[in-house]
């Protein structure tokens, strides 16, 4: 198992680089609403986070378990804590080529890929992947809103994100008109990721975009 996950370790990207170096593709247009559930923006869970063999059991689960891309999703997450994006990166994209985007699996690597290039300081790359899992949805999702806000405020591009923290707030506007309920309406986000929403909460609330 040592020697697999240093063959792991030491593969590097060859393909798919270009789609991070380049610039975040064009947004789709704003709709006034963003109801649907999304059962694929989820984080798999397949071994605790805090077992002391979470890599090889991990291992395990990716070669011959059940859940091997919710393994190697979950392994690809562990490698972009771990500091080795390049491995992280390459775990992706075998699971990337294993489930196409339209499909539900397919958007919840690609949603989780948004998350761990986000959190490794490339909120455009992340942006490409949130776009790419929100394409294969036939519908608005209620995570895009908010989540493309905070991307678009860390790149600077504060206008835009005010005008989607606007359509959060017409969706659901007891749950986005005050950042007092962040914590319970964004568990699996960071103290830092939710301080950056309330900036944008706060500029929206300075002055609400109208809509059209």
């Amino acid at each position: 198992m040592a020697v697999a996950r240093k063959m792991l370790t030491g593969m590097v990207l060859a393909a798919g680089m270009n789609v991070f170096g380049a610039a975040a593709q064009s947004l789709p247009a704003l709709q006034e609403f963003y109801f649907d559930d999304d059962v694929a923006a989820v984080t798999p869970v397949v071994v605790p986070a805090d077992s002391s063999d979470v890599v090889d059991q991990l291992m395990k689960q990716r070669e011959r378990g059940r859940k091997a891309l919710e393994a190697t999703v979950q392994l690809a997450s562990v490698a972009y804590a771990q500091g080795r994006p390049e491995l992280g990166r390459e775990l992706y994209a075998d699971a990337e080529k294993n489930a196409p985007g339209t499909s539900v699996p397919g958007r919840m690597v690609r949603w989780n890929h948004g998350w761990d290039l986000f959190r490794q300081g490339d909120a455009e790359a992340a942006l490409v992947q949130w776009h790419s899992a929100q394409q294969g949805l036939r519908g608005n999702a209620s995570w895009v809103p908010q989540t493309y806000a905070l991307a678009l405020w860390t790149l600077g591009r504060k206008e835009e994100a005010v005008k989607w923290y606007a359509a959060a707030v017409r969706t659901e506007p007891q749950r986005w008109s005050t950042s007092d309920g962040y914590a319970q309406a964004l568990p699996g986000w960071r103290d830092s990721e939710r301080a950056t929403l309330a900036e944008v909460q706060q500029a929206w609330a300075a002055q609400p975009p109208a809509w059209p």
